[in-house]
């Protein structure tokens, strides 16, 4: 099978067949894709480092591996992308920072050397905000979303939403500390899948908030999302932080439906000072669910969410003080106006403000507890509005006065106690960006969410939503 004009949308789930029973290539593929990063990447400014004579070396190898019947699985064969915080030897690991404009590891993360065994192809890196918080180095560039220029691109992974929506890679990796696996896979229209906390190694990951920081996929959907979890899943002596537990089959409940889940629904937490054809889109989301035989069932969330939102910019910036101790306040010059403003706000909290905030958190996570107690799942909306315009000295710029903990409330909570959720397309708003659907489960039940995912994907057509590029 030669590569078509459409291929590059393909899911891994429709491609790695054709690559096992040698119908498609993989350097073909693999060609295809780099020829569209150099068509389209140039405005889109997703890649960071683009890494195309490995892409070919790993693309030739995974053929002549497969000619001879050493098929690794599902990734095998497929170009993937991971954001630029992702230690990669030889290859040059910049965070979204200036400061560490020539970092060059000696090392793999964990993530991408279970990514290598796995059989995929690194496409390259991809660009990020600084130090994975909420603005840009002046000196690196912005990734667009490929749905609007000039628009959010979604955060941290900004360059990991923007290719999985574009075409330019199958899978890629992003990270989320506040929500910036899922932010980005929402306003580009991908499938985002936060893991629990300690689901998967972060070792070789610079840390933003070692606490709150989580690896996972951005896909264009569940099974894919799936797929690449697998890969990258499990104990790592590593990182003593990883979780012992045996990772599942995490396909295991693909294509069996939805029927008899207990789904979570808090209607004032899901559709209060919302745009109104987002909140439409995200309750209609939820009697699709219904439809498919789930039961909905009215919950309430904790009555601390709002104030525990404020114990977030506490305790992210007071670790990533941490993280960042040996080049600020040594090197602040040479760091972009947020991450700046953050670390300065980080150093100066005091040891009784840092408890306070960790207070509200294990507030807020028992009260989580209690709302999901009888249910299998939750859902909500992924992110609190759709992509809106921004400008480069906007995203460029300082922390903004008027940012608000609030507007991170969808997200937040599941950093908090490490919480599973996965993010869904669920349509577009009346300005025509893309809105999402998220549902969060309990530790560990990612295998669940992934059939919730699946069986969403099945009874609708939104994942199949493409921007125009």
């Amino acid at each position: 099978m030669s590569p078509s004009a459409e291929l590059h949308y393909k899911t891994i789930v429709e491609l790695a067949p054709l690559i096992e029973s040698r119908e498609l290539s993989p350097v073909d593929l693999t060609q295809e894709m780099l020829d569209r990063i150099e068509l389209l990447d140039g405005t889109l400014k997703a890649y960071a480092t683009l890494t195309p004579e490995l892409a070919l070396d790993q693309a030739r190898q995974a053929e002549q591996e497969i000619i001879e019947g050493n098929y690794r699985g599902p990734l095998h064969g497929i170009p993937i992308a991971v954001k630029d915080l992702c230690s990669t030897a030889g290859i040059r690991t910049m965070g979204g920072s200036a400061v560490f404009a020539n970092n060059m590891p000696d090392f793999d993360s964990t993530v991408v050397a279970k990514l290598r065994d796995a059989g995929s192809v690194l496409l390259g890196k991809l660009n990020m905000t600084e130090g994975a918080m909420g603005g840009y180095n002046p000196k690196l560039q912005i990734p667009e979303n490929p749905w609007r220029r000039s628009h959010w691109a979604g955060a941290s992974s900004s360059g990991s939403g923007s290719a999985t929506a574009a075409g330019l890679a199958f899978g890629t990796l992003g990270s989320d500390t506040g929500g910036s696996i899922r932010h980005p896979a929402a306003v580009c229209g991908t499938v985002g899948l936060k893991p629990t906390w300690g689901r998967v190694s972060r070792y070789g990951v610079m840390d933003l908030a070692q606490s709150l920081d989580h690896v996972g996929p951005l896909t264009r959907s569940a099974a894919d999302a799936g797929i690449v979890l697998q890969a990258i899943s499990g104990q790592d002596p590593n990182d003593v932080t990883t979780l012992s537990k045996e990772v599942p089959e995490m396909l295991v409940g693909v294509g069996t439906g939805v029927k008899g889940l207990k789904i979570g629904w808090d209607e004032d937490y899901s559709t209060a000072d919302m745009e109104p054809s987002f909140a439409r889109a995200v309750a209609a989301g939820v009697r699709v669910m219904e439809n498919l035989g789930a039961e909905i069932v009215p919950v309430k969330m904790p009555v601390i969410l709002r104030e525990a939102m404020t114990a977030w910019p506490v305790i992210c910036s007071s670790e990533a003080a941490v993280a960042h101790s040996t080049t600020y306040p040594s090197r602040a010059s040479e760091y972009g106006p947020f991450l700046r403003g953050w670390l300065e706000n980080g150093s100066g909290h005091t040891a009784v403000e840092y408890a306070s905030a960790h207070g509200l958190r294990l507030e807020l996570n028992g009260g989580l507890r209690d709302t999901m107690r009888d249910i299998d799942v939750l859902a909500c909306p992924t992110t609190s509005r759709a992509s809106y315009p921004v400008t480069p000295e906007y995203l460029y710029g300082p922390i903004p006065p008027d940012r608000d903990p609030w507007s991170s409330r969808f997200t937040v909570p599941y950093d908090f106690s490490g919480l599973p959720t996965i993010a869904l397309p669920c349509g577009l708003n009346d300005e025509g960006m893309p809105v999402s659907l998220q549902f969060a489960g309990h530790h560990l039940a990612e295998p669940l969410l992934i059939r919730v995912g699946d069986a969403f994907e099945r009874a609708t057509d939104f994942h199949n939503l493409h921007p125009p590029v």
